[in-house]
């Protein structure tokens, strides 16, 4: 019988019968694997486990405990998700599933504006649970554009789909292509899809329903409002377990949550959404955070900028970004000198300073900075508190540098993001790199190509690892972002570092230096926002720490407790000197019982809550009662100052 080969992540190569399969591989490499395995991928490409292998493939196997695998067991619980609803809701049109992060949605429009709440998820869960029981398989299928219309003539969503109006977003679900793809799980239900699934139902069930959600058909407010499930899916109920403990803590460490409970900010309805002010507690941090940035910066060999919160179209033609990134613009307002955007961003004013007179290659590299406040469109759905928000301030750097030089200049760049970020607390760092997108794009792909070259050994230099987000970067090149990891193991994206060897050459920006043979030479422009914005980071850090700041952060280090009315005395000796040694204190008097004032201060997260009775006056001593440890009795003023200032270090 002919035969083929193929090989597998390890080096090695399998020899199968010709027509064999992946689920054929998987068996003749073990029965573990063979019981593990969801799906394959061949050749690069994720693939059904009854799909033939051609020969010559290269073959991995996706299990369940792989990224892959988990994308594939939330994805085709979605499908269930939808098999379900359509059971118990008859009529229903269903629009699309896809696996996200940690889980997966479904949205539909239910029969008769019936409307789901929280307490149908269960009986939702429980019809799920008895389509995985029936192990049905999941049948891929092809047909062409006319039949697959044909097939879906009931289903709108479904028909927009096929017709591609979403462009490649369709082509992810297996629409706007000649070739229309679907899976059917009975011959009653059938799903739009590219695949790949897992093989069956039964391979299915570690997962749970968690919330129901409005969500505008592709999230256009115009469009229809459909009602979107979310769920969550694992490779085993363990998994799942653990997922949900970590919601919960997740939930206790809601950065909007902590910021009314500390009185830090808040998000007034009469301000606007996405806009938020910033309470006395929490400027002190934010002010804390900004000064150590100026700090380092200033350290670091940057030059200060200040630059104003508006420009005049003409710039921003200039630069591209109306060309490029209108949508994400605030409307223009017209006045009577031309016309006015807010800024997106602070660079084209960066690029004027360095155009406000000749440059000569000495002065490169030129490091500007600035705490530049922005304004970016978001859609009402996807405003976030702090994380995702319209007005927003940069910690802003745009390095203009010589060709050669731009290298050097983002190793040395991305070892100052990771420090400062260390200075933070976070000890976990990943990447990603974006590269070009050739439909939105500007330049060579020789210069692309360089420049991407720049970004990949600063990362290899710096030892971080990265993923790729191939066509993820802006228009005028490449770009890393630094990802690090919270108390929780969450990830967050902060520090940006993009390489533009475009903007500063645009036809109206025109930038230029005199080079050592005096011949007039374009600078590479690198951007650099390091906390991504002040607002972002700031919740990043209040979710990391639940609001428990490091001494250096906190709002209020020390709190100061007088037992009696009669303490009080001391206790102001005490709070006036704290406070001329730097600490942020305050005097809590005893007008109400102690324990009540401790437990406030608790919950209020201070660092130092210090009581003084009778015996402390005796001695000039206080009692110690440090977040999260045992209470200490009788410490020397002088001991406990000593201990505060070695804690907060050269950060104070």
């Amino acid at each position: 019988m002919d035969q083929i080969t193929v090989s597998l992540p390890d080096g090695s190569s399998k020899v199968l019968d010709r027509g064999a399969t992946t689920a054929d591989l998987a068996a003749l490499i073990g029965p573990g694997l063979a019981k593990a395995a969801l799906a394959a991928k061949v050749n690069g490409i994720e693939c059904d486990l009854d799909r033939p292998l051609p020969d010559g493939a290269n073959v991995a196997i996706i299990t369940g405990s792989s990224d892959e695998g988990r994308e594939l067991l939330r994805h085709s619980t979605s499908h269930v998700l939808a098999q379900a609803v359509c059971d118990l809701y008859p009529g229903t049109k269903y629009a699309i599933g896809p696996a996200i992060e940690n889980g997966f949605y479904y949205d539909f429009e239910l029969p008769d504006s019936q409307r789901f709440s929280d307490s149908d998820l269960e009986r939702i869960e429980g019809r799920m649970r008895e389509i995985m029981k029936e192990n049905q398989p999941f049948v891929r299928g092809e047909v062409s554009n006319a039949e697959g219309r044909a097939l879906f003539k009931d289903q709108p969503f479904k028909l927009e789909i096929i017709q591609g109006v979403g462009g490649a977003e369709d082509a992810g679900e297996g629409g706007g292509g000649a070739v229309v793809s679907y899976y059917r799980n009975r011959p009653d239900f059938v799903d739009l899809c590219r695949g790949p699934h897992v093989p069956s139902t039964g391979r299915l069930g570690s997962f749970k329903l968690m919330k129901v959600a409005g969500a505008y058909w592709r999230g256009d407010e115009k469009r229809p409002m459909l009602q979107r499930i979310y769920g969550t899916a694992w490779e085993s109920d363990r998994a799942v377990k653990e997922h949900l403990t970590r919601l919960e803590e997740a939930e206790k460490r809601d950065h909007r949550k902590l910021a009314v409970e500390l009185d830090l900010l808040s998000f007034p309805q009469k301000l606007g959404g996405g806009l938020a002010v910033w309470h006395p507690k929490g400027a002190i941090v934010r002010k804390l955070m900004e000064d150590y940035s100026r700090k380092r910066h200033q350290e670091g060999g940057y030059e200060f900028a200040y630059t104003p919160h508006l420009a005049n179209a003409r710039l921003f033609e200039a630069s591209g970004h109306l060309g490029f990134y209108k949508d994400g613009m605030y409307p223009p307002m017209e006045m009577d000198n031309g016309t006015y955007y807010p800024k997106p961003m602070n660079c084209p004013m960066h690029c004027l300073i360095f155009d406000a007179r000749q440059r000569s290659y000495r002065e490169l590299p030129l490091r500007i900075f600035e705490l530049g406040t922005v304004y970016r469109y978001e859609r009402a759905g996807t405003l976030h508190g702090l994380m995702r928000i319209r007005g927003f301030t940069q910690d802003d750097s745009h390095i203009f540098c010589t060709e050669e030089q731009a290298a050097g200049e983002i190793t040395s760049l991305l070892h100052f993001v990771i420090d400062i970020l260390r200075s933070f607390g976070f000890d976990e760092f990943e990447a990603m790199l974006a590269t070009r997108d050739p439909n939105k794009s500007v330049g060579t792909d020789e210069g692309w190509a360089h420049a991407t070259a720049a970004l990949v050994a600063a990362m290899e230099h710096e030892g971080l690892s990265y993923t790729v987000d191939d066509g993820g970067a802006a228009f005028y090149g490449p770009k890393i972002d630094v990802k690090v990891k919270d108390a929780i193991g969450r990830q967050w994206q902060l520090s940006t570092i993009q390489y533009d060897f475009n903007m500063p050459s645009t036809e109206r920006l025109d930038l230029e230096y005199v080079a050592s043979d005096s011949s007039r030479k374009k600078p590479v422009m690198i951007h650099r926002a390091l906390f991504g914005s002040v607002e972002r980071f700031f919740g990043v850090l209040l979710e990391h720490y639940a609001g428990a700041f490091p001494t250096w952060l906190a709002p209020v280090q020390v709190q100061i407790l007088p037992v009696r009315a009669d303490h009080e005395t001391y206790a102001r000796g005490l709070l006036e000197g704290f406070k001329t040694g730097g600490f942020r204190c305050e005097l809590v008097a005893a007008d109400e019982p102690l324990g009540g004032r401790i437990r406030n201060g608790k919950l209020q997260k201070v660092p130092y809550i210090l009581v003084v009775g009778d015996d402390d006056v005796a001695a000039q001593t206080v009692g110690v009662n440090a977040r999260g440890q045992d209470v200490e009795r009788g410490v020397s003023v002088d001991a406990f100052v000593d201990r505060v200032v070695a804690e907060i270090g050269d950060r104070n």
